[in-house]
């Protein structure tokens, strides 16, 4: 099946936010990220590339065949891709979330601003079993392109909520406040819980004031003898936060 030329320019705007609120679509791109993903969202439309014998069994959205060009205008990517979705974004559900499971672990992310940072967290998460993300309104959209593809494939298995994490974190009174703090406790030797909030910064400025002062239990990795760089990368300290957490309790 062909695609029109009308939908094509709407599937070639996506790239940037201000399209994606637009038209409440995004795309996936490859065809493993593709089938990993299909099946956690309402699809639009699967494109692939002339020649290519990809598909998706069960998938009921329509299947349209492009030419090269055509899916190199629809591509956020140097490389050739074979297949790329369409997906609708869902619909907002920020309400429903401000209570949460008290016996939870979940990751809340503050001003986080690199979309391949966002995408690689999501992933980390995927597999130590944090199946919902806190981030603030200011972070990096999950839908960006560089950040979908960098969640390699587990965007939709990773519940993302954009909201205000200082009414979040108020709304859940009995839930413990981890924090990545310079000053905090040593991660290593810290008393975790298996439920609670684990905060995690801004690349350059940390985490933001008020979002501070509601840190009950602040915590920080320590670096390794003397001679060290400033700081960790977002996701990597992510990583090894989470991984510590889930390895203690």
């Amino acid at each position: 099946m062909n695609l029109s030329k009308t939908k094509l320019q709407v599937y070639s705007n996506l790239a940037t936010a201000k399209m994606r609120r637009k038209r409440g679509l995004f795309i996936v791109e490859g065809c493993k990220s593709v089938a990993d993903t299909w099946s956690a969202f309402d699809v639009e439309a699967i494109l692939r590339a002339e020649g290519s014998d990809f598909s998706v069994e069960g998938c009921r959205a329509p299947l349209f065949t492009l030419s090269e060009e055509e899916m190199r205008r629809v591509s956020n990517l140097t490389t050739r891709q074979e297949a790329i979705g369409v997906y609708r974004i869902p619909a907002d559900e920020e309400a429903g979330y401000l209570s949460v499971d008290p016996e939870g672990l979940y990751l809340l992310l503050d001003g986080v601003q690199d979309p391949g940072n966002l995408g690689t967290i999501l992933r980390t998460c995927h597999w130590f079993g944090i199946t919902t993300v806190f981030t603030s309104r200011d972070t990096v959209d999950i839908y960006n392109p560089k950040t979908v593809q960098a969640t390699m494939g587990s965007l939709g298995r990773v519940k993302v909520v954009y909201l205000d994490l200082a009414e979040l974190i108020g709304s859940n009174p009995e839930m413990p406040v981890y924090g990545t703090l310079l000053e905090g406790e040593d991660l290593f030797h810290a008393h975790l819980q298996r439920r609670g909030f684990i905060v995690m910064g801004n690349e350059g400025n940390g985490i933001s004031e008020n979002i501070r002062k509601l840190i009950d239990n602040p915590i920080t990795i320590p670096p390794y003898g003397r001679d060290h760089g400033e700081s960790l990368n977002v996701a990597v300290a992510t990583a090894i936060t989470v991984a510590w957490f889930r390895g203690k309790i």
